[in-house]
């Protein structure tokens, strides 16, 4: 009897032991939680971001340029950065931030992505975007979309939701349906500006019995891509570009722009760049990852490595347009070599940086 209550005794001790035990991890893991998540927020506080847009650069002139026009484009340019500076302010992440960014500017008429998407020869919109992380090197890309609002939306859901790196065409827009992305009617896509721009190429082009393909005033049309990079308090870097391509392209053109490595690159380890230019010369210069390669091997500055291949690589094959970049400190760049280039940026001191012509960019807080 006596063993029997011993056993009742002993079984009451462990079970009261074990409550006791597993309030205690509960609350070491409790006080572990509030640990991390202190030095989350002080960590979030004190590091570094910043934020780099572009809208296309090309024959930007000024002269060519009404004041209302300008205001137009400088409120726009301002309105994506600010959106994409205030999620990385309050801790969220660089892929946020950048898809954020892109999108206010797909859905903009002034630039050619998204709503403001140049046409092709057959008169249809034919888009193309990219975006890639650099933390993982994760990316994803599309190319000829005609019916979904959001590129840049559907190159993520390319590099998240998908085995693939980049999808295209049909296939693309079947994929976008399947992860139920607003999906448009082409005629979303159309603007009086864009199709004016197309209807001036094509006289020209019938006027000199020529593709045009050497003619400045032709190339200039090519322009318009947007981009955007960024630098999260996490210290990591994303870059996303979207585009329409280039006026009266053919044959399911495709530049640069859905190309990782070419218009589009990012790097934990270096730095993140989205490009704009003439497609086909930024894709044979693999133009996006050789400032990071410059970076990274060479120990190159970020000012130096964007100058070394936009001022002297790009031209020397015979092409033309600019990049953004920024690197894993957080210094920025903007460079082009072009009239000019719409572009904006927030660094890591938060001035706000605006800029389109080759002048040094307005500064304001």
């Amino acid at each position: 009897m006596k063993t029997r209550h011993t056993l009742c005794y002993a079984s009451v001790f462990f079970f009261l032991l074990s409550i006791l035990s597993c309030k205690n991890k509960e609350t070491k893991r409790s006080e572990a939680s509030r640990a991390e998540a202190e030095v989350k927020t002080n960590y979030d506080t004190t590091a570094p971001f910043a934020i780099v847009i572009h809208g296309g650069a090309g024959t930007i002139l000024k002269e060519n340029m009404t004041s209302e026009k300008e205001k137009a484009y400088t409120d726009k340019l301002a309105e994506a950065i600010r959106a994409g500076h205030s999620i990385l302010e309050k801790g969220g992440t660089s892929m946020d931030a950048v898809i954020a960014t892109i999108q206010i500017m797909e859905d903009s008429p002034l630039f050619n992505a998204g709503k403001g998407a140049v046409f092709t020869h057959e008169e249809t919109n034919e888009m193309d975007a990219s975006i890639m992380d650099g933390k993982t090197l994760n990316a994803g890309a599309i190319a000829g979309v005609t019916v979904v609002k959001s590129p840049i939306a559907l190159a993520r859901k390319v590099m998240e939701d998908s085995p693939h790196v980049m999808l295209a065409g049909k296939g693309a827009e079947q994929f976008a349906r399947e992860q139920k992305l607003e999906i448009v009617d082409p005629s979303y896509f159309f603007t009086p500006e864009r199709k004016a721009s197309l209807d001036k190429v094509k006289a020209k082009a019938l006027e000199k019995q020529t593709a045009l393909i050497d003619d400045p005033i032709y190339n200039d049309y090519k322009f318009g891509t947007v981009g955007c990079v960024a630098l999260d308090k996490d210290g990591n870097l994303a870059a996303g570009t979207s585009t329409g391509g280039m006026t009266n392209k053919r044959w399911n053109r495709i530049g640069d722009a859905p190309i990782i490595g070419a218009g589009t690159y990012a790097n934990n380890a270096t730095c993140a760049v989205s490009c704009t230019g003439w497609g086909e010369y930024f894709i044979r210069a693999m133009a996006a990852y050789d400032v990071s390669a410059l970076v990274g091997y060479t120990n190159m500055s970020l000012s130096d490595a964007t100058q070394e291949v936009i001022q002297t690589k790009i031209p020397a094959l015979g092409g033309d347009g600019g990049l953004i970049a920024i690197d894993k400190s957080g210094n920025i760049s903007m460079e082009f070599n072009t009239a000019g280039m719409y572009r904006a940026a927030i660094d890591k001191e938060g001035k706000l940086q605006i800029g389109i012509y080759k002048e040094r960019e307005k500064i304001s807080n």
